[in-house]
């Protein structure tokens, strides 16, 4: 049974941009708790929302999280893990800047500059490529 992927619309197009975001504390420190996680999970859902995207799951472990994102094209990647780096580090710094002290020494600095995101969809790489070396070509 295939399965075939939801697409979402706009005015002038139709997408299906999926992400997988991966992001890491500052020098790989092992600083993030239960409850900080938890307060990054509401903060991420809040600002996908505001950017007119979608968090399909969130998940980390004490140096790095993971999100599953669902962009809409009108999002530059680059642009908005920007944003959330910066709007989370300063929550998150505010929240638990005194937990935070004892690794960052009051630095204003929560995430590494580095981020690793990986689109993803239904159909392998190579099948696509297949789909598109047999399109019939005009005569």
């Amino acid at each position: 049974m295939e399965r075939k992927q939801p697409v979402k619309s706009l005015y002038h197009c139709v997408f299906n941009l999926n992400y997988h975001l991966v992001i890491v504390t500052k020098y790989r420190r092992k600083c993030i708790t239960a409850p900080m996680l938890e307060r990054l999970r509401t903060h991420c859902q809040a600002l996908v929302e505001k950017w007119e995207c979608e968090l399909l799951e969130f998940n980390g472990e004490a140096d790095h999280v993971h999100l599953l994102l669902s962009l809409n094209p009108k999002v530059a990647p680059s642009v908005f893990v920007n944003n959330l780096k910066t709007v989370t580090s300063r929550y998150i710094r505010k929240e638990f800047g005194e937990e935070l002290k004892q690794y960052y020494w009051n630095k204003p600095v929560f995430w590494s500059r580095s981020y690793c995101i990986i689109s993803y969809g239904g159909a392998p790489l190579s099948v696509i490529q297949q789909y598109i070396e047999q399109q019939e070509a005009p005569h």
